[in-house]
């Protein structure tokens, strides 16, 4: 067996010892899935999908999608206490933020063209995002809405679990600190690879590639890691 083989064999065994019921383990859903997909049915049912949200932006409700959008994600543990601040900052108070903000996450989430161009000019967005005091460019920031929003097709991306993780499998991930295409299309094939491979456990979206991935690359679990 190759190395990179049993690196992946080893992340998964590390998953089932933490999960031992997979991705419908109790203790599973209760840490790691249960607050993501309310998190989903909540912006579904205050947001909406490609329509809802279409029709509230042609109406000029900027501010309050962003608003909504702001309180989605506040009580979850996705963002860390200064990404929070930086968005309420950015696209909360501000009429130009929420603008921008708004009308850029429906162009990424349903606009045209491939994944790559509508991430590029999502990534130009977030980096032209009115900032206060904290900066408002950071991967969770620029992920986390499209995760919640479309978790069959977007990946969330903590850059340091994210690169342990792909470290921990044999992924060779390519990463930068700026937001752009490069390393997000190296996330999502990164996903993809880890999905195809753990296809048996029946992964149903996105949120479970990404709780997968958290555990094998984050200090929260690093008691389960195994030989």
């Amino acid at each position: 067996m190759n190395t990179e083989r049993r690196r992946r064999d080893r992340a998964r065994r590390q998953f089932l010892r933490v999960f031992p019921g997979g991705f419908k383990d109790d203790t599973y859903l209760a840490w790691e899935r249960d607050y993501k997909v309310e998190a989903h049915r909540k912006w579904q049912r205050e947001v909406g999908g490609k329509a809802a949200l279409r029709s509230a932006l042609d109406a000029g409700d900027h501010r309050a999608i962003a608003a909504a959008a702001a309180r989605i994600e506040s009580p979850r543990p996705l963002l860390f206490s200064f990404e929070k601040m930086a968005l309420r900052d950015a696209v909360v108070r501000s009429d130009q933020g929420a603008r921008a903000f708004t009308e850029g996450l429906y162009d990424w989430l349903y606009g045209s063209g491939g994944e790559q161009a509508r991430f590029e000019r999502w990534a130009d967005v977030v980096r032209g995002l009115p900032r206060r005091q904290t900066r408002v460019a950071t991967w969770p920031l620029a992920t986390v809405f499209g995760f919640i929003a479309r978790p069959n097709v977007h990946m969330f991306v903590k850059p340091l679990t994210t690169k342990r993780a792909a470290a921990a499998y044999e992924f060779p991930l390519t990463y930068r600190s700026r937001v752009d295409w490069s390393t997000y299309g190296s996330v999502l094939d990164f996903a993809r690879t880890v999905r195809d491979d753990i296809a048996d456990l029946e992964p149903r979206d996105m949120i479970d590639v990404q709780s997968f991935i958290w555990v094998i690359g984050s200090d929260e679990y690093a008691d389960a890691r195994v030989a």
